[in-house]
């Protein structure tokens, strides 16, 4: 089995919110993920076994300094596996090719081994307000 990541690559619209169903639960969305990713985002990371999406990163920005990761998500069956922390890696990556500062994360408390230990972010004190 090879694993390709690819940055900015071609994004099915049903494969991704398949993938978003399996990784985060309930039935898959209706997302027009094309048209958000290239109104909102520096760019993305897809990761494919063969020809089937298993994992996806999506990087937005300020048009600066700043980027930030949003939904990290990786299928059930190739967790565990790396394909999460090389999808940040590669986000990484690019964020810092196109002179981003600083890479931002937030995560529910269970994924803080993932982006602390594995990925390499700091914690840092941040807000939050429930809209």
């Amino acid at each position: 089995m090879t694993i390709t990541y690819e940055w900015r690559g071609h994004v099915d619209n049903d494969a991704l919110n398949s993938l978003h169903a399996d990784g985060f639960g309930g039935p898959p969305a209706r997302t027009d993920w094309r048209a958000r990713l290239e109104r909102h985002s520096l760019g993305w990371v897809c990761a494919h076994d063969d020809t089937r999406l298993i994992g996806f990163v999506n990087v937005i920005w300020d048009g600066g300094a700043h980027a930030v990761i949003l939904d990290t998500v990786v299928s059930r069956p190739h967790r565990t596996k790396g394909v999460g922390a090389h999808l940040v890696a590669t986000a990484a990556h690019h964020a810092r090719a196109a002179h981003c500062e600083w890479l931002h994360v937030d995560f529910e408390p269970h994924l803080r081994p993932f982006y602390l230990d594995t990925c390499g972010f700091r914690p840092t004190p941040a807000g939050l307000i429930a809209l």
